[in-house]
C-alpha cells in the first residue's frame, strides 16, 4: 500500500458522508451474494460486515440506471449482487482462486477492486413475479459464456440465446445510461468513473 493512499475501515462506513446504503435507493432490490453460501466461494465471506453500500456519486447513478429500466422496461428491476467489496474481503476471494486460471475474473489485491472503493457494482435484472432473467450464466459463472466478448462467438454456436443476449442488453443499457462501464469477462459487473482516477484518488474501503 503507497504512503499516499487513505483508507477506511469497513466497520466506518454506515457514519460516512460519502458513502449511501443501498436500502435508500429507490428501485433496486438488494441481494449481496457474498453475505450468503450463495456464489462461488460457498460461504458466507462478508461475515459481519455489512457491505450494503456504494460511494454517493456511484449510489445515485445506479438510481439513475434504476429509473431509466423502469420507463423502458417496467415489469423489470435492477438487481444487485455485489457492491462495496472490502479489501480484506478481496484478498480472501484471490486467496480461494491462487494458482488456478480463475484469477482472471478477480482484480489482484495489490491493483486495488474499485468494488473496494464503493464504485463498482455487479447486478442483474429481475422480472414483476420476482424471477431473475435468464442471462445464460450465472452470477460469477466463469466460464467463455459470462464473457461479453464472446457473446457473438456464444450465440453462432449454440451457447447462448438471442432471448439471453437481450436481457444482458437491457442490464447494459441502464447502466451504461447511468454511467457505467463494461469489463469484457462478467456481464454482471460494472465500474462508475475513471478506473484510473478512482484508485488514485479515493479512499480504499479495508
Amino acid at each position: 500500500m503507497s504512503q499516499t493512499e487513505r483508507t477506511i475501515a469497513c466497520e466506518e462506513i454506515a457514519a460516512h458522508p460519502e458513502f449511501q446504503p443501498l436500502l435508500a435507493i429507490p428501485g433496486i432490490v438488494v441481494d449481496l451474494r457474498y453475505a450468503t453460501p450463495d456464489n462461488f466461494v460457498g460461504r458466507n465471506v462478508y461475515g459481519g460486515l455489512d457491505c450494503a453500500y456504494l460511494r454517493r456519486e456511484a449510489a445515485d447513478a445506479l438510481q439513475q440506471a434504476a429509473a431509466w429500466l423502469s420507463r423502458h422496461q417496467p415489469d423489470v428491476q435492477l438487481v444487485v449482487l455485489d457492491a462495496l467489496r472490502p479489501q480484506r474481503v478481496q484478498e480472501a476471494l484471490w486467496a480461494e482462486l491462487a494458482g488456478t486460471p480463475l484469477t482472471q475474473y478477480l482484480a489482484h489485491p495489490a491493483r486495488r477492486s474499485i468494488h473496494s472503493f464503493g464504485m463498482a457494482v455487479d447486478a442483474t435484472l429481475m422480472d414483476a413475479q420476482g424471477h431473475e432473467l435468464d442471462m445464460g450464466t450465472g452470477f460469477d459463472e466463469m466460464t467463455a459464456a459470462s464473457h461479453p466478448e464472446f457473446e457473438a462467438e456464444q450465440l453462432a454456436q449454440g451457447g447462448l440465446t438471442a432471448s439471453q443476449l437481450t436481457h444482458r442488453g437491457w442490464l447494459r443499457a441502464a447502466m451504461r445510461f447511468a454511467g457505467f462501464q463494461t469489463i469484457n469477462t462478467e456481464w454482471w459487473h460494472f465500474d462508475f468513473g475513471d478506473r484510473d482516477l478512482v484508485r488514485r484518488t479515493l479512499p480504499l474501503v479495508i
